[in-house]
């Protein structure tokens, strides 16, 4: 079997794997960096979950909070980030286990990562159909239905185009966040501006566990780059946008968290952010016209925190398809050069946010309370494990991986204190499940999430298997099925 000469190693790759590429060369650093930032989605944060995790948790520290959840999750990022950017493979977690652990870990991380980004990816329909219903009318799963086929059209075209749309709602949305954060503060209740928001004797109630796991939640996505290296110009900057996403995004939610708590005081502030209009009338201390637009960009950041997920998906099962892990036909890219949009990867993610639409829709779910919060706490609940997993494989990958300059830190000592920070962070989230889903104290609705990712795990390992028996020259290429440099063309080859 040829040889494969990836970053930083040498592979063996099936001598059937086809030799189709996405649009590579094209994504910039920044590019990078907004998808992770865009994927989280400042905009929902503030309008509903930073209000939210006040009102169920009481934690006047959550300033605090989101900055300690912030650190926490930028360490666990450099293990994950510096495989990513070695490997160079779209479905990212995938080759991140089957390189450190194992290919039967990485089919069990690839399905997982596939069940964790569409269960966000499709709660924010759920989400979106609501708010829209809500300001202008209607039944909410129409709505969702036409968010579904403009992120569909969006998701099937060059990556560039998706960019620039998430660059400028993005934009927007900090914009919009930094006036909140000024009219808060500007404004503050009782006429001086606390900073109890800040104070480490506010995280010392009960409420804490859940403040974490709504704070990690809020993060979902930031992890989107490593996904995205195939078609970076600089593989190497996949750590830094990755890691740069999760630190601002850290510094805005600890921002809006504090000037909401400042506007309406750290003692009234639990009982306040019950109400979801807190954050546009605070805004409207700016102009009311801040509001309306506030209004209006929240609709559209829902809409490309969909593109995000929907492109990682996406690529995801483009990545496991051309190694034949998933079905072959699923590799195609809709051009005849080879190289482009992972086309069938985004019609596959389309159909399957569709069924999962019409499976709530039909059983007359909740948009919010169930569709939404359910979805949304599995798919962040996954991806902490993934990047709990990641951290492992970075420490046990061999050294043709690391590749000859890997420092201590990015192999050794940082994902070490991820495996330590991110075991407390997984085991708060997951004992607070049940705060998250607004389930009944005693029910045992919450359990359901740990089980269907375990249960998901447990069937990539046994189709791993299964492949290894049966078809020994794929489960071989587990992992190692980027293209050979030369193999594809890359896109200015193409324009000429």
């Amino acid at each position: 079997m040829p040889r494969l000469a990836g970053a930083g190693t040498a592979v063996v790759k099936p001598a059937h794997a086809q030799q189709v590429a996405l649009t590579r060369r094209t994504l910039t650093p920044f590019g990078l960096w907004v998808y992770g930032a865009a994927a989280s989605a400042p905009m929902v944060v503030l309008a509903g979950g930073i209000g939210t995790t006040y009102a169920t948790t009481r934690v006047t520290a959550l300033p605090l909070a989101f900055l300690l959840v912030a650190g926490m999750l930028a360490i666990l990022a450099v293990g994950y980030t510096a495989m990513a950017r070695q490997l160079g493979h779209p479905a990212a977690y995938y080759a991140i286990l089957a390189h450190g652990m194992g290919r039967g870990w990485g089919v069990a991380g690839g399905l997982v990562a596939l069940v964790a980004y569409n269960a966000i990816q499709s709660s924010l329909y759920g989400l979106f159909g609501a708010t829209m219903t809500a300001y202008l009318g209607g039944t909410w799963w129409v709505w969702s239905g036409i968010a579904l086929v403009v992120v569909g059209m969006l998701g099937q075209r060059a990556i560039v185009l998706s960019t620039r749309v998430l660059a400028v709602v993005l934009g927007v949305s900090l914009l919009i966040v930094a006036v909140f954060v000024l009219a808060g503060l500007g404004s503050p209740a009782g006429g001086e501006v606390s900073w109890e928001g800040f104070d480490a004797s506010g995280l010392a109630i009960t409420g804490i566990g859940g403040a974490v796991a709504f704070g990690v939640a809020a993060y979902g996505g930031f992890d989107a780059p490593g996904s995205l290296v195939e078609e970076a110009i600089d593989q190497r900057s996949v750590s830094r946008s990755t890691i740069v996403a999760v630190v601002v995004l850290g510094g805005v939610y600890a921002a809006a968290a504090w000037a909401m708590g400042v506007a309406v005081g750290p003692d009234r502030i639990a009982e306040e952010a019950a109400d979801p209009g807190l954050p546009f009338s605070v805004l409207e201390r700016a102009g009311n016209w801040w509001a309306a637009l506030g209004t209006v960009t929240l609709v559209f950041a829902i809409v490309t925190s969909m593109l995000v997920f929907h492109s990682v998906v996406a690529r995801y099962v483009f990545a496991m398809a051309r190694e034949r892990v998933l079905p072959a036909a699923l590799a195609h890219t809709g051009s005849t050069t080879r190289v482009g949009a992972p086309r069938a990867g985004s019609l596959a993610q389309s159909t399957v946010a569709a069924l999962v639409l019409v499976a709530f829709a039909t059983c007359g779910a909740d948009p919010i309370a169930v569709m939404f919060t359910w979805l949304s706490t599995l798919g962040a609940m996954g991806l902490l494990c993934l990047l709990l997993a990641a951290s492992v494989a970075a420490m046990t990958a061999p050294s043709s991986v690391r590749g000859p300059q890997a420092g201590a830190w990015e192999w050794r000592f940082a994902p070490a204190l991820g495996v330590l920070g991110g075991t407390v962070l997984l085991l708060l989230m997951a004992s607070n499940a049940g705060s998250l889903l607004g389930a009944a104290p005693g029910s045992l609705y919450p359990f359901l999430l740990p089980a269907i990712l375990a249960g998901t795990a447990v069937m990539g390992g046994v189709w791993a298997g299964h492949l290894r028996q049966s078809r020994p020259e794929v489960y071989t290429g587990i992992g190692r099925g980027t293209p050979k440099t030369h193999a594809v063309p890359d896109s200015i080859n193409i324009s000429i």
